[in-house]
């Protein structure tokens, strides 16, 4: 199991990414986390929904209710055009993290 401090930073940008592939609802998106990295690495339901709040705040996600399924109408999130060019930036500074953590990590096991 991973610590989850470690990716605390990056939940913005992995949300982000998961609804950039499609618009989800929250149970989706935390059980895509954790069929992805094998659940080595499972979101708490409070602290997934305390990031929609910040993404929504921001304006870079937007909810909506989708079609009624097994008795209850589900809300759904999606990417707007700003959260797209946010994630983009995220990408880029990820990219960027990685390349100086691994000059220090390289060649230790």
């Amino acid at each position: 199991m991973i610590r989850s401090d470690i990716i605390r930073g990056h939940l913005d940008s992995i949300i982000l990414r998961l609804i950039l592939e499609e618009d989800r609802y929250g149970y989706e998106i935390s059980k895509e986390i954790s069929l992805r990295t094998d659940n080595r690495f499972q979101i708490k339901e409070a602290t997934l929904y305390a990031v929609f709040q910040r993404l929504e705040k921001k304006e870079l996600i937007e909810a909506y209710i989708g079609n009624v399924s097994q008795g209850g109408k589900r809300k759904y999130y999606k990417i707007t055009l700003l959260g797209k060019a946010y994630l983009k930036e995220l990408v880029e500074e990820w990219n960027e993290v990685k390349e100086i953590i691994d000059l220090f990590m390289e060649g230790l096991k």
